[in-house]
């Protein structure tokens, strides 16, 4: 008898683990996906007085638009499992409409031509609940990036 309630605990802990891990992997798989048609805020102090920190709002179809310090470009997000590519519209000459003037230090604006730099060089991307860093070639350090909540 003991036996079989050896067997049966065995069967018990086996079956478990194995709940445990398809469990896991069901959660891991789904903090995986690329958090398409939603708001990416960029984990980075403010420059300035101004609250403005980049942010990525993407679409569906793979579309962004890319609100940076002070300017704002159009960009295209491709996806392929861990891989990412981040293909942009080149800064513009001009400040959008809303921006008055004086808003936009040179330091915010060295900010737009170095975030978007490291934005086009990213070449994977990892999420972990509502964050995802971007990543570049080895050694350049990772962008983080928030969903937003609202």
């Amino acid at each position: 008898m003991s036996s079989h309630r050896l067997t049966a605990n065995r069967f018990v802990v086996a079956a478990a683990l194995s709940i445990s891990a398809l469990a896991g992997a069901g959660s891991a798989a789904l903090a995986q996906s690329f958090p398409f048609g939603q708001v990416l805020v960029l984990d980075a102090p403010r420059i300035g007085a101004l609250k403005r920190v980049p942010v990525i709002t993407t679409e569906t179809d793979g579309t962004a638009t890319i609100d940076l310090w002070c300017k704002t470009v159009p960009a295209r997000l491709t996806v392929e499992g861990a891989s990412l590519k981040v293909e942009t519209a080149p800064l513009p000459e001009a400040m959008p409409q809303y921006m008055m003037s004086g808003q936009c230090s040179d330091e915010r604006l060295q900010a737009d031509v170095e975030t978007l730099t490291a934005l086009t060089q990213v070449t994977q991307w990892q999420r972990r609940g509502d964050h995802v860093s971007l990543s570049g070639p080895d050694g350049a350090p990772a962008l983080r990036f928030s969903l937003s909540s609202h």
